[in-house]
């Protein structure tokens, strides 16, 4: 059985994540111990705990240590099998870190999947639905994985309740090279409040047109109301090139003015076209899971470097050694190279 230390790096869900994800596509028994050690709530939280439920039944794996707090767990997966499953991640939690788990492993399953979410679809710490949708969805969908998405309802924080419902059918993988963004050509924008007024949205809407103008290309934003349990806005901006997309956002929350919003995805879209690299952070260390599951070689730049990567990368090489290169310091421009393996066979040690 593998052993990860869930403090490495910067020892947050990610660990859990990508090695739940690994154990199950290479049916390989995993024990993380130290799970979030050193944060300020360590150990599982509800919404680790819906990822590894979301694993453990379409695996029937055997699982011990699955319970709020739990600073250790012993993961055992069987086959993957598809099915339709509903999960529910409780309050806020995000939907788009249960996805995370369980996207690339129900690739894997002998027959079409069919899912429904319920928890955070717009929330802190994680990346909001329509980032999943258009620029890790249409990524993945190149690598050769077959899902579709839907959002069925938004979900702001603290009641959630949002709805993402998708399918999965069986595919294999492809290997990855994205490393060259090309020309900005547009930037296609949603901002959306719920419960409050639309004024608020179109305010971070007029901020952003603004900030962006001195950009020199075509720049669509749109502003909606929509139903949610919990009042909540958000700014997303997509950003498109030649070779390849990136996202960026920023929510509102009590006391933040609406140009505040505005400014904070702004700023991340400019940092994002100052610097080279094809992937955005967020993008680079999602993609690692699924470039050392293909066959042969992938590359990947990245206009940053972030410790969730490397951390990603870690994990990684636990199950496959040697495999993964990132060349770039920690909040710089970074080079991922991967030597995928890959679905691996059964392996001997349980």
């Amino acid at each position: 059985m593998l052993t990860i230390d869930g403090s490495y790096g910067e020892g947050g869900g990610q660990i859990l994540r990508t090695a739940l994800a690994l154990s199950t596509v290479m049916d390989r028994p995993v024990l993380i111990e130290k799970i979030r050690a050193g944060r300020r709530n360590p150990g599982l939280q509800a919404q680790h705990l819906a990822g590894i439920k979301a694993l453990a039944e379409i695996t029937r794996a055997e699982v011990e240590g699955a319970a709020i707090g739990s600073i250790s767990l012993r993961f055992v997966p069987t086959q993957i099998a598809h099915g339709a499953y509903r999960w529910d991640v409780g309050t806020a939690g995000a939907i788009s870190l249960v996805l995370q788990a369980v996207l690339v492993p129900l690739a894997f399953a002998p027959a079409v999947s069919h899912i429904t979410i319920t928890g955070g679809t717009h929330v802190p710490w994680s990346p909001p639905f329509p980032y999943v949708e258009q620029v890790l969805l249409p990524t993945l969908q190149g690598m050769g994985l077959r899902v579709s998405l839907r959002l069925g309802r938004w979900g702001f924080y603290p009641r959630g309740g949002g709805v993402v419902e998708g399918t999965i059918e069986p595919s294999g993988l492809k290997p990855l090279t994205l490393t060259r963004r090309g020309p900005l050509t547009e930037v296609v924008g949603l901002s959306a409040v719920a419960g409050l007024p639309i004024d608020i949205a179109e305010r971070q809407r007029h901020r952003a047109l603004a900030r962006l103008s001195s950009l020199g290309v075509p720049c669509r934003i749109e502003s909606i109301s929509v139903e949610a349990w919990s009042p909540g806005t958000v700014l997303f901006l997509l950003i498109r090139c030649e070779g390849g997309r990136a996202g960026f956002s920023s929510l509102g929350e009590k006391g933040k003015p609406a140009e505040r919003v505005s400014d904070e995805a702004c700023d991340q879209v400019l940092a994002y076209l100052e610097r080279e690299g094809a992937a955005d952070p967020f993008l680079a260390d999602q993609l690692l899971l699924p470039m050392a599951l293909a066959p042969g070689s992938s590359l990947m730049t990245t206009t940053r470097v972030t410790e969730h990567l490397l951390t990603n990368q870690w994990v990684v090489e636990q199950f496959l050694p040697g495999r993964v290169g990132v060349e770039g310091d920690v909040g710089q421009p970074g080079r991922v190279t991967i030597e995928g393996a890959g679905r691996l066979p059964k392996t001997d040690d349980r």
